[in-house]
Formats: C-alpha cells, structure tokens, sequence
C-alpha cells in the first residue's frame, strides 16, 4: 500500500506513520522556568544529533491548546535543560509525567521522583535515572503544522556533562543496556525496550571511520 499524508488516505483505523519510525528513544526532559518551576515531560521524537562535540535534540508539538510546551518554554528562556534516560523500570512515572499539566505543577512531585542537584545547570536531575546529560541551549527550529498540536519545535542542546551510574557500567567498561531496559517508543500506545543486542563491524581497516561509529572524540 501507499498512501499521501496530507490526505491519510491509507483506510487503516489508525495513522500508521509514527509506528513506521520505530523504535524511539524517550527524552525525558528536565527544565526549570524563569520563575524557579521545575518541568519534567517525556518526549518520544528525541535523538543525538552528533558526538564531538555532543548535541541533542527534543522535539515538542504544541498542547492540546495550541500552546508551547513548557519544556520547550524553559529551555529558551534559562538556556538550559536536562535528558534523563527513561527505563523500563520507570515506565509508570515517566507515563505520568506526560500528563497535560498547568506550567505551575512539579512534575517531580506530581510523580513522587526524587530531585537529584545538576553541576553545570540549574534544572534538577531525575536521581532515579541511570543516565543523564546535562544541556545548555543552542537554538529553536519551529516547523509549522496543522490543527493546534502540529506545530512543533525542536530544540537543540549541546550536551555539557554527562552522568553514568557505576552500577550500569560492565567490567570491560561498556555500558551495560541489558541491565539499563532503556524504553522506547512504537506507534499507537506501544512502547518497546532493549531486549537483546548484537554487533556489526563495517568491513575496512578505516580506523577515522569506525571510531566515528563508535563515538571516539578525535
């Protein structure tokens, strides 16, 4: 089948668009507004955008109101923001952190997640999160959309520090995702996690190459 999305002539009950880019990391993001409000909101359209140095990005449609969200809010106004890893063992919390909060509520304390203090920014880390990067803001894409929530912006970050929990790192120094049960995002209300891993090595003895796969800085 195909179909053209500005008509979703596909006859399906459900847009199948969004289970077509599967799976997605959640961006669960930590803001504190202008007046001292901490923010935390998941968001599944989130990816790094490069490693030497590293940037990331959120993006976020608009409210069921038409309204900027506050994480996207927050992060142009103090320059700053916070990713922290969503785990399968934190599903229930980072599903409730998604509620459609007035910009006064702490979603820290409307989930009951334990506020851990960043280094290099203001907004507060989730303690409960084995990994989590520390962001200052870089700039706002806003792309234009239809109906109230279309619009979106997407905002970019360059990632200043970043936290590992000890407990999550294997002997030979790798990051231990087993274990970790990072949760992703499918199509409708489907969410997947990290069940197995295997690896591929790109033919070549290009040593810039593969260590650019891997994430090396130069």
């Amino acid at each position: 089948m195909y179909y053209d999305p500005d008509k979703n002539d596909h006859g399906l009950p459900h847009n199948p668009f969004k289970s077509c880019v599967v799976p997605r990391p959640i961006g669960w993001i930590s803001t504190i507004s202008l007046e001292g409000i901490h923010n935390l909101a998941p968001y599944s359209q989130f990816q790094n955008l490069t490693f030497d140095p590293p940037y990331v990005m959120f993006a976020a449609n608009q409210n069921t109101r038409g309204l900027r969200k506050d994480s996207a809010v927050n992060a142009e106004q103090t320059k700053e923001f916070v990713y922290n890893m969503a785990t399968y063992d934190l599903r229930e919390a980072v599903n409730r952190s998604a509620v459609e909060a007035p910009p006064e509520v702490d979603e820290f304390e409307l989930v009951g997640l334990t506020k851990a203090p960043s280094i290099r920014v203001k907004p507060y880390r989730v303690a409960e999160s084995p990994i989590q990067f520390e962001c200052r803001y870089h700039s706002t894409l806003r792309l234009p959309g239809n109906g109230l929530m279309g619009t979106v912006d997407v905002i970019i970050g360059r990632v200043v520090l970043i936290h590992i929990k000890d407990d999550f790192i294997t002997p030979d120094g790798r990051i231990d995702l087993l274990r970790v049960r990072p949760l992703a995002r499918l199509g409708y209300y489907d969410y997947t996690t990290v069940e197995s891993i295997f690896e591929m090595v790109i033919p070549g003895s290009n040593e810039v190459l593969l260590a650019g796969l891997e994430g090396k800085p130069r």
